[in-house]
């Protein structure tokens, strides 16, 4: 059952198709109950609601959300101990593509269900499995963005326009430092979040092919992430005090407080910003990476797939719930409440909150996430926030190529 896959995850897959199964359960009461296993604290409540609504067309089956901290290592971990969850409500990244490779997940290739997808998302999803492992074995549900959130309000008070180039942004950031105010508020206490940077900064500068490449012998971080390091460094020289000190929950509740003009985070922080502040009026732009604005594309990835483990026992039932979440109105409430995008054919973002972004949408000016390309396991996430502590560019981008080839050859 185990397919060719990369030695760190064969470690943990070793075994996990034998007994997948056992999280889903058959009550006495004739229920059965399936596990829907989650890696997004922001989408817990919006869940809720729709299993709800699940649960109620079908009443023999009860779905049981398990949303935890350090979702991808309780996955992986759950693999060791053959505890695979009956569903996956999984990010499209590199872990994904090493279950792909695991053999362990149903396979959607040529199903009703997929062709709902549209298609640049599922060759998005395709491209992490690798060309080896011929199948789709997840469905791409809701695509999120990076972008600069920033503060209407504030915006306007400091006399802004929207930057088009590198520059205009910098001069930006200039003038609302030079005003007494703080620029950009960033999270760094968390690592992921100096990712949100990191990868508009990279795709934009080093291209979406440089994983590819790298692999291929013909790309290093030394050679194609030099300016990368600069412009990184530059952007956090317009943070506040404590850049490292500040966790992105926190930071969420200081920019809906209106401790600075932009805040650099996906489209995810933005329910959370207006939990915390209902009244906030937000603008978002694609960060302008280089001084040509016709370069200039916006980050988006697979924020959500969905998925089914093969050899759950209860797989119509799981179908079912998947067949329930593919539904253009079901696929357009989880949208409107977690201010994402849809991967699902026909289904659109209409919040004018997201007017900024929206003709990068319909013009198809967006690359994806290199960081989903990066080996798992990498850490690549402590890399750039030591890097951002100990400003030594050199030695940095060094350690980026050498931890990429430890974990290849593993």
């Amino acid at each position: 059952m185990i397919k060719k896959m990369t030695a760190g995850v064969m470690a943990l897959a070793m075994g996990a198709s034998l007994l997948a199964g056992c999280s889903s359960d058959k009550a006495e009461d004739g229920k059965v109950t399936l596990e829907l296993f989650s890696n997004k604290s922001e989408s817990i409540q919006t869940y809720k609601g729709l299993i709800a609504e699940f649960e109620k067309q079908n009443p023999d089956i009860k779905i049981k959300l398990d949303a935890p901290p350090e979702a991808e290592t309780v996955l992986k971990t759950r693999l060791t101990k053959n505890d695979l969850p009956d569903l996956m409500s999984i990010a499209g990244n590199a872990t994904y593509g090493e279950l792909g490779r695991a053999g362990v997940l149903e396979d959607f290739s040529g199903a009703e269900l997929e062709k709902k997808v549209q298609p640049s998302y599922i060759d998005m999803v395709n491209r992490l499995v690798g060309p080896e492992e011929k199948g789709t074995f997840g469905l791409p549900y809701a695509t999120n963005a990076n972008a600069v959130i920033y503060n209407k309000a504030k915006f306007e008070e400091h006399g802004l326009t929207v930057p088009t180039t590198w520059d205009e942004f910098v001069a930006s950031l200039e003038k609302v430092k030079a005003a007494g105010d703080t620029p950009i508020y960033f999270t760094l206490k968390d690592a992921w979040t100096g990712m949100i940077a990191w990868n508009s900064l990279g795709a934009n500068v080093a291209g979406e092919d440089f994983a590819q490449k790298k692999n291929a012998g013909e790309a290093s971080f030394v050679e194609n992430y030099d300016e990368v390091a600069d412009k990184m460094a530059t952007l956090v020289k317009y943070g506040h005090k404590d850049n490292m000190g500040v966790a992105y929950g926190d930071g969420n509740n200081a920019f809906a407080n209106g401790k600075s003009v932009f805040y650099l985070q996906g489209n995810w922080a933005i329910p959370e910003i207006l939990k915390a502040n209902p009244d906030m009026e937000l603008g978002v732009f694609p960060m302008p990476v280089t001084n040509d604005p016709a370069k200039n594309k916006l980050v988006s990835g697979v924020d959500v797939l969905l998925t089914v483990n093969k050899d759950t026992e209860h797989k119509e039932e799981a179908m079912k719930f998947v067949e329930f979440m593919m539904d253009q109105e079901t696929a357009k409430k989880y949208i409107d409440e977690q201010k994402a995008f849809s991967a699902v054919e026909g289904v659109y973002q209409e919040n004018p909150v997201f007017e900024g972004i929206k003709g990068n949408f319909e013009t198809g000016a967006i690359t994806s996430f290199p960081d989903h390309y990066y080996p798992a396991g990498m850490g690549a996430e402590n890399l750039v926030q030591e890097f951002l502590i100990k400003k030594d560019k050199e030695k940095f981008l060094k350690k980026m190529d050498s931890e990429w080839e430890k974990v290849q050859n593993r």
